[in-house]
């Protein structure tokens, strides 16, 4: 459902457009100078001491890709739930990875701040969870309730939604404007699990900011960086390395 501050969200029962009343089911130079910039501030992950993987970069202007995936509670979330709102933002999230661990106050500092002004927020959840069950339906529902996620968490069971959007890591983030074309993808802010810099959620805010308040969205953007996404055997997308 949607609050009625235009937020995606299960814990609403308003819709996505401010005052439409119907219910909906959701609430410095190039990027070559970002990716130095995400370089320099990226550790190795936590798990059994891998390597993290880094956003892919999808191009600017795309539109977003069409997804109707399951919440927590079961109700069918999808991209036409956000027509109308003044930006999207989609995060491919998961339970058990130590990157999302990281910011997991941030994301709910960041519905409590934008819900109201009407941004739509889903998170989706694509791992493969026969090999990490701790990210299953049930796990994500009890973490979106500690976390304070007051937006849908959804289930891309088969992968193909994090896949059409090239999504290489968790955390992952998307942001559309109000034509849903993309204007912002990378990191949250320079802050690692490993680096010591305090969260502040700094790039992801300033593109918010610019696209409410209809400016255009800086070109200088840093990939994000965090666990790699999780594929079945054999499910692997072309761009996985």
């Amino acid at each position: 459902m949607v609050n009625g501050s235009g937020q995606l969200s299960t814990a609403g029962s308003a819709d996505l457009r401010a005052g439409e009343g119907a219910r909906n089911r959701l609430g410095d130079s190039s990027i070559g100078m970002g990716v130095a910039r995400a370089v320099a501030v990226h550790g190795t992950n936590a798990e059994g001491g891998g390597m993290a993987k880094t956003s892919t970069m999808l191009e600017l202007g795309t539109p977003a890709p069409p997804f109707a995936l399951p919440d927590t509670e079961g109700r069918t979330v999808s991209l036409d739930d956000a027509r109308g709102a003044p930006a999207l933002l989609v995060m491919f999230l998961c339970n058990h990875c130590p990157y999302v661990q990281h910011v997991r106050g941030e994301l709910a500092a960041l519905a409590r701040d934008y819900a109201p002004r009407g941004v739509a927020i889903v998170g989706i959840m694509p791992n493969d969870v026969a090999q990490y069950p701790e990210d299953g339906p049930e796990a994500m529902r009890r973490e979106r309730e500690a976390a304070g996620w007051d937006f849908p968490y959804l289930y891309d069971e088969s992968q193909a939604v994090a896949k059409a959007y090239r999504a290489a890591c968790t955390p992952d983030f998307f942001l559309f404007g109000p034509d849903l074309r993309l204007v912002y993808r990378g990191q949250m802010d320079d802050s690692r699990p490993s680096n010591g810099l305090p969260v502040t959620g700094r790039d992801l805010r300033a593109a918010l900011e610019a696209v409410l308040d209809g400016r255009p969205v800086s070109a200088e953007q840093a990939p994000g960086i965090g666990c790699g996404i999780k594929w079945k055997p054999g499910n692997e997308p072309e761009y996985f390395a």
